[in-house]
């Protein structure tokens, strides 16, 4: 995988091959490339925010990027990749993460990442941070494909949803709460104002409302790409896929050989979710 990984980036970077991931804007434009901090209000807090910002006038489509648990891999390097390629990226910290205030639940990270969406489409924002409103994807990786999973199914102005290795929270309770305990000791350093055990029983106790299969309906509503891996999370990803075509949605879909965190296929990542995004219609 590492020399399939080299043989690609040595494609990409090849003279004329002009890939737009690989090739950093020019420092005449206007505006230049840059980054802005936000400030998110959600549940009363406000949550950490970051845009990278592409260069250029824009407006320019934008993607949302939704980190898992606890966030350990952020995704920045297809933030910096795509912002190369023309695209603004936002990523954030849910509450009780990475430094931003208030308590970790699960049941509010997908209530940030609609207060994410809500700010980046007032019109003030768009135009200050140079957003395509009707060119909005929102992504995710592990749980944040989770989180992307529950918010798109209920926001059908979304350009399109990507699913990263998603891990469908809803369906974890068949662990066990012991498991499931284990797992969240794993998870908590950089979490705030929870514990394993709250953890744990808040997945035990909401498992039926943050199910992902029987959204399908509310997911056909939004081109999907869902990137699976060998982390054994596929099966759990599977049946949201089979019920978003029942549905009638338009799903697209690869598996790649690597680890969860697709370590040693960084650039398949990218070049697989930019093709897909240049394909993708605005929202009217």
């Amino acid at each position: 995988m590492r020399h399939l990984a080299l043989a690609l980036l040595l494609a990409l970077s090849a003279p004329g091959a002009a890939n737009p991931l690989l090739t950093d804007p020019p420092a005449t434009a206007a505006p230049r490339a840059r980054m802005e901090t936000l400030h998110v209000a959600s549940g009363g807090v406000e949550i950490n925010a970051l845009a990278y910002l592409a260069a250029g006038p824009g407006p320019h489509p934008t993607i949302v990027i939704c980190h898992g648990w606890p966030g350990n891999e952020k995704n920045l390097d297809l933030a910096q990749a795509l912002r190369r390629a023309g695209w603004n990226a936002i990523t954030f910290n849910y509450r009780g993460s990475w430094g931003s205030p208030g308590n970790f639940r699960f049941s509010q990270n997908p209530e940030d990442a609609k207060a994410v969406l809500a700010l980046l489409r007032r019109p003030d924002m768009a135009a200050k941070l140079g957003i395509d409103t009707s060119r909005i994807v929102l992504a995710g990786h592990s749980m944040g494909g989770w989180v992307t999973g529950m918010v798109a199914s209920e926001d059908p102005n979304l350009a399109g949803a990507i699913l990263i290795s998603a891990a469908n929270m809803g369906a974890l309770i068949g662990l066990g709460r012991d498991r499931l305990m284990v797992e969240a000791a794993g998870n908590s350093d950089s979490l705030v104002g929870t514990s394993p055990a709250l953890q744990a029983d808040e997945l035990m106790a909401d498992a039926a409302r943050n199910d992902l299969r029987p959204r399908g309906a509310g997911l056909a509503r939004v081109p999907l790409l869902v990137l699976t891996s060998d982390d054994g999370l596929k099966p759990l990803t599977d049946p949201v896929v089979a019920a978003a075509r029942a549905a009638g949605g338009t799903v697209s879909e690869a598996h790649q050989p690597t680890d969860h965190s697709w370590s040693d296929a960084r650039l398949m990542l990218a070049s697989r979710i930019h093709d897909w995004l240049k394909a993708l219609p605005a929202r009217r």
